[in-house]
């Protein structure tokens, strides 16, 4: 005699009960499985960000980032902001080179790069908060095999590394969060 339930195929009735409960729990959570933004969302402004460390420049890197990303994305176009139905605005709160790795005679050659940031993402025809990330953070580890200026040059494209996946995860929020 077989038990109940180890047929190992579930009732009609059992996958209509579970198919209903995910779908109140994806709505519920005001999640979408289409990941659309509001229909009137057709375009973005994108402010070059704050710069509230002592970095000099970085804001530019990782504004331009951040744009060339929604370029590359195509769901929004980017326009002035006096043309535009939304914006992104952000400030860099932070950026930390960190020592990773010394060679043998103590030269170092590994480093860590953290850059965090705010990001909001504001509807602006209906004066509404999209969503907001605060401490949004990003991580790139680079190395160096020669003398100082190896370093600067290293640090600059690592900051240009860390820009871009910014720009890809700013976007991907900002696009498929809805």
């Amino acid at each position: 005699m077989r038990g109940r339930g180890t047929s190992g195929a579930a009732s009609p009735q059992i996958r209509t009960i579970l198919a209903l409960a995910a779908a109140l729990c994806v709505g519920g959570c005001g999640y979408s499985l289409q990941g659309n933004l509001p229909d009137h969302i057709k375009s973005v402004a994108v402010p070059v960000f704050r710069n509230r460390t002592t970095e000099p420049g970085v804001e530019s890197t990782i504004s331009s980032a951040v744009v060339n990303a929604f370029t590359t994305n195509g769901k929004l176009r980017v326009v002035s902001l006096d043309a535009a139905d939304s914006m992104l605005e952000g400030e860099i709160i932070g950026f930390e080179v960190q020592s990773l790795a010394f060679d043998s005679r103590l030269n170092l050659r590994s480093y860590r790069l953290a850059v965090t940031m705010n990001v909001r993402f504001r509807d602006l025809k209906k004066s509404a908060m999209l969503w907001e990330q605060q401490g949004l953070r990003e991580v790139v580890d680079f190395q160096v095999a020669g003398q100082v200026a190896d370093t600067v040059s290293r640090e600059e494209g690592a900051v240009k590394q860390a820009a871009v996946e910014i720009g890809r995860k700013v976007v991907n929020h900002a696009v498929d969060r809805f």
